[in-house]
């Protein structure tokens, strides 16, 4: 329908042109006009709307990240992955908003680092900062078929790298350093460690990776609804709000119903991209509750990604409980609503939350704001 009210538009807006070209009787209205224009079109054999309807429908292709309309291309594009900064010496972060999906983890310290992953990230001059590998992100990275920038790794990160269970661009390998990364003047290291659009392709180059998505990721990693999850099947409470324990940005989301989209705030403000100047949103929260522990002999965490857990999925302004299952490093993670099914989320960029099992008590969902802003 929505095709064939843009093409009837237009046709609309060319007999508007040619009526007031062609000096047609002032008694004739514009609808009239477009009326015998198109009629006269299907005698001759030369329009046929359904048709063109059928064949602009199959021009549609769909992002693996987002489920919004994107360039065939893109499609069949392998993605890539960030690992970005979460603190005050990183803000404001650059190219978040172009991620279809970006992960918040916990690391040490209490601080949490992002993995942002793109499908498109074309037109950026600065994107980051750049931070380096722990063990887990690099396993969510692998999940996605993506090739992984990071600046450095941690010992474990190292190993997992190791086993080539992901193709990355390291900041610290000298050959690919000067060439995907660069550091700007206005923050200091190690908080100016950034890339580019040129730069990622340029490194993919030299690396010689493969460029499009292997087979096992072509349906990508996400279900998306066919229409809109209100999540009423599945008796989803009220959550315009959703706080998290996070305990250096302190991040929480408040819903807008016209836009049917969550922001985020973190640090007492909205979080906002540097380049583009706009809000950080999402249509799809999930939080993921993982077991954790610090790695013995370092002060470095060690999340668990494989075995099962529960965990909440808030849209549409809508929460409820559900569970999740990774077999193995080389398996993708699935995510169901309490009857079993495997969960649906709305087109648009989701955020996922690795919540240690020891914090989950302290992430919580309101109703509405003013119950929030009352506790």
């Amino acid at each position: 329908m929505k095709n064939r009210m843009i093409y009837a538009a237009g046709l609309l807006g060319l007999s508007l042109m040619l009526l007031t070209a062609c000096g047609k009787k002032k008694e004739d209205t514009a609808e009239d006009f477009f009326e015998e224009e198109m009629e006269e079109a299907e005698e001759e054999g030369g329009l046929d709307v359904e048709e063109i309807e059928e064949e602009e429908e199959e021009e549609l292709f769909y992002s693996l990240l987002t489920h919004e309309p994107v360039e065939e291309e893109l499609t069949k594009k392998r993605p890539i992955s960030i690992m970005i900064e979460n603190t005050t010496m990183a803000l404001p972060q650059y190219g978040i908003n172009k991620a279809g999906i970006v992960y918040e983890c916990p690391a040490e310290g209490g601080i949490t680092r992002f993995l942002a992953l793109f499908d498109d990230y074309s037109g950026m001059d600065r994107i980051g900062n750049v931070r380096s590998c722990r063990p887990y992100y690099a396993y969510i990275a692998a999940e996605f078929d993506s090739i992984y920038l990071h600046y450095g790794q941690s010992v474990q990160g190292q190993e997992v790298l190791n086993s080539g269970i992901v193709d990355d661009l390291n900041g610290l390998d000298g050959a690919i350093e000067p060439i995907v990364y660069f550091r700007s003047s206005d923050k200091p290291a190690p908080h100016n460690a950034y890339t580019s659009t040129d730069g990622i392709n340029d490194g993919i180059e030299a690396k010689g990776y493969r460029t499009e998505i292997n087979e096992d990721h072509e349906k990508g990693h996400f279900r998306f609804a066919e229409e809109e999850n209100t999540l009423e099947d599945q008796e989803g409470e009220d959550a315009e709000v959703l706080s998290l324990y996070f305990p250096n940005d302190r991040p929480y989301y408040v819903y807008d119903e016209e836009e049917q989209l969550y922001t985020r705030y973190q640090f007492g403000d909205t979080e906002t991209d540097a380049n583009d100047g706009e809000n950080v949103k999402a249509a799809n929260l999930i939080l993921q509750n993982v077991p954790s522990s610090v790695i013995s002999g370092s002060y470095y965490l060690d999340i668990n990604l494989n075995g099962s857990g529960t965990g909440k999925f808030l849209t549409r302004g809508k929460v409820v409980d559900i569970s999740w299952s990774k077999n193995s490093n080389y398996d993708i993670t699935h995510y169901f609503y309490e009857n079993g099914d495997e969960i649906e989320l709305n087109p648009g960029k989701t955020w996922v939350h690795l919540v240690e099992n020891a914090g989950g008590a302290d992430c919580k969902t309101y109703a509405t704001r003013e119950e929030f802003e009352s506790n």
